[in-house]
């Protein structure tokens, strides 16, 4: 899908970038690297390959590979594209940015529900304690938990959706305050995701069986709404530790496509941050 259009000084500066940017990826893949024989690279002026030289392994025409290293305002296509990203050995976010520079939308990164979380990642998700973090995949199942969001909110591992348990779960329902404005929010944020991945067919269930699982979220379903879900606020009525108020922050994650760290952090001007530490020292198992 092509982007929208740029003013002459975007379109002066991107076709600028692409030049200088697939003339630097050009220069460092040698013919060695893209399996040339060795007697068709003796006598050469430079280590990397010819713009024919690309043009003949992607299978596009060497006129065409010239005007768009050049930067002219030419048709393009995601499949040419993507050749051209193998030839010159792009990696995922390199790819991208040709994409990018050529006027399309980068396609959408696969799933990755059932990829294992990396240990550098699990640790910053457990550092983050005494407040609470979890990660939520593309289809806001959880991924991993640590234990402050466990006491907090009554989240666990691999066990449930962050939708269904908020609009089907008695006991997160009952603690959290303001409920109401907090699901016109999540549905809102969950319907942007769902336009992210237009060919997924995952959300299209997940809205169908909440629709019929909860008047509620079909009620707001309906209404379109659509939010952001880069940050905003949280209050809970704990059963034991009474209400605490968090701020939250969303971060996405370049090596896991699709998933969002949630970092949540007590709001100041509460008692939150003395509460949810009683709460965390009294979970701690004595010692004898």
């Amino acid at each position: 899908m092509e982007i929208a259009k740029l003013s002459a000084a975007a379109r002066a500066r991107r076709s600028a970038e692409m030049r200088e940017f697939l003339r630097s990826r050009r220069a460092r893949v040698t013919p060695a690297d893209a399996g040339m024989a060795v007697g068709d690279v003796r006598g050469r002026r430079t280590p990397g390959l010819r713009r024919e030289e690309v043009a003949v392994l992607a299978g596009v025409g060497v006129s065409w590979y010239t005007w768009l290293e050049q930067g002219r305002e030419i048709n393009v296509s995601a499949d040419v594209l993507d050749a051209i990203a193998r030839v010159l050995r792009m990696n995922g976010a390199e790819r991208e940015h040709l994409y990018l520079l050529a006027g399309l939308n980068p396609p959408q990164a696969p799933a990755n529900s059932g990829r294992r979380v990396p240990d550098e990642l699990r640790r910053v998700i457990d550092s983050w304690l005494p407040h609470p973090a979890y990660l939520i995949d593309r289809h806001w199942n959880l991924v991993a938990v640590n234990r402050a969001a466990e006491l907090a909110f009554g989240y666990h591992e691999h066990d449930r959706n962050c939708l269904v348990t908020f609009f089907t779960g008695a006991l997160y329902r009952s603690s959290l305050v303001h409920w109401r404005d907090a699901a016109q929010v999540i549905v809102g944020q969950f319907r942007a995701d769902a336009a992210r991945y237009p060919d997924d067919v995952e959300f299209g269930r997940l809205a169908a069986d909440m629709c019929a699982a909860s008047p509620e979220f079909a009620e707001i379903w309906a209404e379109h709404r659509i939010c952001d879900a880069t940050s905003g606020s949280k209050a809970v009525a704990h059963p034991k530790a009474g209400e605490l108020v968090f701020d939250y922050t969303a971060l996405t994650l370049p090596e896991l496509p699709g998933h969002r760290l949630m970092l949540h952090t007590p709001a100041t001007g509460t008692q939150s941050q003395e509460r949810l530490t009683a709460l965390l020292g009294a979970a701690v198992p004595q010692l004898d």
